[in-house]
């Protein structure tokens, strides 16, 4: 209904309401709250907003790629495969430190045992399982020389530091061999043939080497033997 001018004819022109005040009155009507009853919430408003900004992404991107959305699928699923193909190859990282968990974590088994365990899982190429039962080996097999202590609770590098005060021209070799172990134990790598064979000989070296305790006890007590004698004499 057009409102008339206050005393006019009905032939005069209507009253308008100019156009800031016309959109201020729109925007307080708007503003109540019957009209926003049906509004979806908060988080439904935050989900609709991702969503939009990934189909305007995935739009860019298909655009951009040769192919269209053809070929985003086809770059997609390739860099999928590629991931997974890591993922099965290096396995998963691991952040928990080295030398955090213990060297032996199943029933005593002696040297011998181990040694037999390693050398059947190289014979299948399961150089992880290998090296592993190997560095048992060496460690089991000072134990029971009685060059190292029979400690629950040990790790490899712990072993390593305490067989190289005993034996310390292998002290290197026993570090190296340490850290293989934790590598493909705790850090998440693979083992290989070479690094098998490399704590294999380290083993059968240590089967042969005398510790140098048992030297240095043997120089020391003999001069001062020589000097009882000598003295009794």
């Amino acid at each position: 209904m057009a409102l008339l001018a206050a005393g006019g004819s009905g032939d005069g022109p209507p009253v308008t309401t100019p156009r800031d005040p016309a959109r201020e009155a729109a925007r307080r009507e708007l503003a109540k709250r019957m009209y926003h009853e049906n509004d979806p919430g908060l988080f439904q408003r935050a989900l609709n907003a991702f969503w939009d900004w990934l189909d305007r992404l995935f739009s860019s991107a298909a655009s951009a790629t040769p192919g269209g959305t053809l070929g985003l699928i086809v770059v997609v699923l390739f860099v999928v495969a590629v991931l997974a193909a890591l993922w099965w190859r290096l396995g998963i990282p691991r952040r928990q430190p080295a030398s955090a968990a213990v060297l032996f974590d199943d029933r005593p088994r002696s040297a011998a045992e181990h040694r037999a365990a390693g050398e059947a899982h190289a014979a299948q190429s399961h150089w992880n399982q290998a090296v592993q039962e190997r560095m048992r080996a060496i460690v089991r097999s000072l134990e029971e020389r009685a060059l190292l202590d029979v400690r629950p609770g040990r790790t490899a590098d712990e072993a390593a530091a305490e067989a190289g005060r005993t034996l310390p021209s292998h002290l290197g070799r026993l570090v190296a061999a340490a850290r293989e172990f934790d590598d493909v134990t705790y850090g998440g790598r693979r083992a290989s043939k070479d690094s098998y064979h490399r704590i294999a000989e380290l083993d059968r070296d240590l089967e042969r080497t005398r510790p140098a305790l048992a030297h240095s006890a043997a120089s020391t007590a003999s001069p001062a033997h020589n000097t009882r004698q000598g003295d009794a004499e």
